[in-house]
């Protein structure tokens, strides 16, 4: 018996996915993938497991194109796996165009084919401005002097003593970065910039 399956994703925890839930919810969708990941890659657990999941027949249902990713290559790629490979029909329903359970024919195909090849190239390219306009403004704020990342640990006052036990071959950088509560990494880092 076919199934139906929604997917959502955002990008990040910060962002919400209730409006994709809720779309998918009022179409009556039950059973719903989640991931909170970028969509530079299809590198998804919970996408993943729907692909195993989905048989032909079964209805994969998301609130907009973008949802499978941001990439048009991508994006094509696994609209090709999800109708052709695994018969599983796909509803977008931001664009009722692409609802591939209603145009099985030649034309119907053709112009779901074409939608998605167009809105595809749209994202894309959305995801470049977005980039873009971000590369832009991280500009602009390193230009009027703001600091990124967090900011650089405080050298713990037994510093000197534990650098060095370790500059004598005494104690290991694993060592030294428990005596000074920081990650061996970190001790090591900042015997680095002593020597700049």
């Amino acid at each position: 018996m076919a199934q139906s399956y929604g997917y959502a994703r955002v990008s990040s925890k910060d962002q919400n996915a209730e409006r994709q839930l809720i779309a998918l919810k009022n179409f009556g969708v039950e059973k719903i993938f989640i991931d909170i990941q970028s969509s530079r890659n299809f590198d998804r657990p919970q996408y993943k497991k729907l692909l195993r999941k989905l048989k032909p027949d079964d209805v994969l249902i998301i609130k907009s194109i973008d949802r499978l990713g941001r990439n048009y290559a991508e994006i094509l790629e696994q609209w090709r796996i999800i109708t052709k490979e695994k018969g599983a029909s796909i509803v977008v329903l931001d664009l009722p165009l692409l609802d591939t359970r209603r145009y099985k024919d030649l034309l119907g195909t053709l112009v779901a084919d074409l939608v998605l090849q167009i809105m595809s190239a749209f994202a894309q390219i959305e995801r470049d401005f977005i980039k873009q306009r971000q590369t832009k403004g991280i500009s602009a704020a390193k230009a009027r002097g703001v600091k990124f990342g967090r900011p650089p640990l405080k050298r713990p006052e037994n510093y000197p003593d534990v650098r060095d036990d370790w500059l004598a071959k005494k104690i290991s950088a694993r060592q030294a970065g428990k005596l000074l509560g920081v990650n061996p990494q970190t001790f090591l880092k900042w015997i680095r910039a002593d020597k700049v």
